[in-house]
């Protein structure tokens, strides 16, 4: 069986570029697979603490490793035109050799919208404009150039040249499980489906659901790479245990972080085997939030001791 990749995930929020870039070299040394960003104008419900811009801090990442993939958990789509986006994107994966993954949501934070004047709308509507951007990366990535007329994007005889390394396109993370408009997106557009921390509980109805909505436009649901976001406590030993639990517990313990519904909570034996479960699933990326930030030992721990027995 092929091992998966083991992704980590450091929201850049209260870190200095230095610190984000030191956890991007290590990840880089130790073999752990990818690092990803978020995209938010501020930390979510945090606008005083200082936050890197997500699409400048990917491209200095990327600029600064040659083996680390770098994505986003996921990219805002209001926050950028989708012309702009593929030519952003084509030109990053030119830049970094074909290291890009693409993540790409809907939006999740409606006060960063208000403040900044960008359009909110309806979760309906920003699905709408979400499957329009999903028809203009694919058609940017596959024909180098774009022509589409929508109910919200219009574009004639648009040139993205050069297109990116990756082919036939830097791979397309969609996060999210709404069955209603979410999936059906996946089920069209991505190349990996990332489950949100805050679907945890609910895994195996949403595979069902995704395949489901795969089943109604005829593509195969193994086409598509699983992904999970999820809470891992990695403890060095069991006298380290107790003080890793609580700093998860006061850092990830609140809904919506689906702390307990994986209970990635243990020594690196005890959550090799629960990573495993998830393997076993169909899971094939792993993105890993750590109870400590990312940090040295942790990441160390990971490479060392839990990727191994993968």
């Amino acid at each position: 069986m092929k091992r998966p990749e083991i992704g980590v995930y450091v929201p850049q929020m209260g870190f200095s570029f230095e610190e984000v870039a030191h956890r991007a070299q290590r990840c880089e040394d130790l073999g752990i697979d990818s690092l990803w960003l978020y995209d938010h104008l501020y930390g979510p419900g945090m606008p005083d603490i200082p936050s890197l811009e997500a699409w400048t801090l990917a491209t200095a990442l990327l600029s600064r490793t040659r083996r680390l993939r770098v994505g986003h958990m996921v990219l805002c789509n209001q926050f950028r035109h989708p012309v702009t986006l593929a030519k952003m994107a084509a030109t990053l994966d030119q830049i970094c050799g074909g290291r890009l993954s693409l993540g790409l949501g809907s939006g999740s934070i409606a006060d960063e919208h208000q403040r900044a004047g960008l359009p909110w709308g309806t979760f309906a509507e920003r699905s709408a404009q979400l499957a329009e951007t999903l028809q203009i990366l694919h058609q940017a990535f596959a024909d180098e150039h774009i022509d589409f007329r929508g109910e919200h994007f219009t574009v004639t005889d648009m040139p993205v040249k050069p297109g990116p390394v990756q082919r036939p396109r830097p791979p397309i993370v969609i996060g999210g499980a709404g069955e209603k408009f979410t999936l059906p997106l996946v089920a069209r557009y991505a190349d990996v489906w990332n489950v949100p921390t805050y679907a945890l509980g609910e895994i195996e109805q949403k595979i069902a659901a995704l395949r489901s909505a795969c089943e109604q436009i005829g593509r195969d649901p193994d086409s598509i790479v699983m992904s999970i976001e999820a809470v891992m406590a990695l403890a060095p030993d069991d006298a380290a245990l107790p003080q890793v639990r609580s700093l998860a517990e006061k850092r990830f313990g609140g809904p919506g972080f689906g702390l307990h519904d994986t209970e990635l909570i243990g020594t690196p034996g005890q959550v090799a085997d629960r990573l495993a479960g998830l393997v076993a699933m169909g899971f094939a990326q792993l993105v890993l939030f750590t109870h400590d930030r990312a940090s040295d030992q942790t990441l160390e721990l990971l490479a060392g001791e839990v990727i191994p027995h993968l």
